[in-house]
């Protein structure tokens, strides 16, 4: 008798605990999505007063080429055409994801296929190093050995989104790379046995088995990859020229959302169409992290092994 009550006060404070730990979990996820929620608001409410409160066309704004809200154009409206901005984002993101793939692939195949000893050894602390250098250093590094490369090679001031991607290049590589080694291992191992027992060699089963399996895998560190050099701000700050022009070619300067909004931002007063216009950037930002967040979760969902 004495052994079921104690069993029965023991599994009452289980219960009791796991009842609290619910809880704590619950309020410790009610509070995120609160802030979150909360982000959220107070960025959209901000970018659009731009066309609520100040009445800039939507249009305008996004595919307008010229940029100075402090200034008004011959038809009477401020200068607040963001479209320069946008096409230096995606240009960066959309060429150092170029140049960073094959290098973060290859890199991934030999430390999972071809030498996974020296890749634990030699590579994965490199690539957990790159990880943690402060964007600052990046960007300082890429002032005084990127520019003036591209100035002595292509000519130009060498500021502008070549700089800018071979940068985020560095930048994105680690990440993409450490994702990709993640994909390669989630492959089964008996796929591997499958296509060898079969007589293909090291190389096919790899080109043909393996990569194929982990596509969605690839997909979705290069798109997390791009999310990240979408978002960039101080590194490309300082390598890109920082000029609200739409970019004449890869080497003349340029500008991305994140280099207008963190120059801007500080110099302009709480409420004004100077200050709502840079909150708008702000929003575009928002939305394309949502956008790529989305992008990956769908990728995830696709790429997930049924066994």
């Amino acid at each position: 008798m004495e052994d079921i009550q104690r069993r029965l006060l023991q599994k009452s404070k289980k219960a009791r605990l796991e009842q609290i730990g619910k809880t704590v979990s619950f309020i410790c996820i009610l509070f995120i999505v609160v802030v979150v929620a909360a982000i959220f608001y107070f960025v959209m409410s901000k970018g659009l007063a731009t066309f609520v409160k100040d009445g800039v066309n939507f249009f305008d704004f996004l595919f307008g080429t010229e940029w100075s809200p402090g200034t008004v154009g011959a038809d009477g409206k401020p200068l607040t055409g963001a479209l320069p901005m946008i096409v230096g984002s995606f240009l960066v993101t959309l060429l150092s994801a170029i140049v960073a793939t094959p290098f973060a692939i290859g890199a991934a195949v030999f430390m999972t296929e071809i030498s996974p000893k020296i890749g634990k050894k030699i590579l994965q602390p490199v690539i957990e190093l790159l990880v943690g250098i402060p964007s600052v250093v990046y960007g300082f590094v890429g002032l005084t050995v990127v520019v003036p490369v591209v100035r002595r090679t292509f000519g130009g001031s060498g500021f502008g989104i070549l700089a800018g991607t071979f940068v985020l290049f560095v930048m994105i590589l680690p990440t993409v790379t450490s994702m990709t080694v993640d994909a390669l291992t989630a492959v089964p191992r008996h796929y591997r046995e499958a296509s060898l027992a079969l007589g293909a060699t090291r190389w096919q089963t790899t080109y043909k088995v393996v990569l194929r399996a982990a596509i969605p895998g690839i997909l979705t560190a290069v798109v997390f990859g791009m999310a990240r050099a979408f978002g960039e701000a101080l590194a490309i700050q300082m390598v890109i020229g920082n000029a609200a022009i739409m970019p004449a070619s890869l080497i003349t300067p340029a500008s991305t959302l994140t280099s207008i909004l963190t120059m801007g931002i500080g110099n302009t007063i709480m409420g004004t169409l100077e200050n709502n216009v840079l909150w708008s950037l702000a929003m575009l930002l928002l939305l394309m992290s949502l956008f790529f967040n989305i992008l990956i979760r769908i990728i995830g969902k696709k790429g997930e092994f049924k066994s």
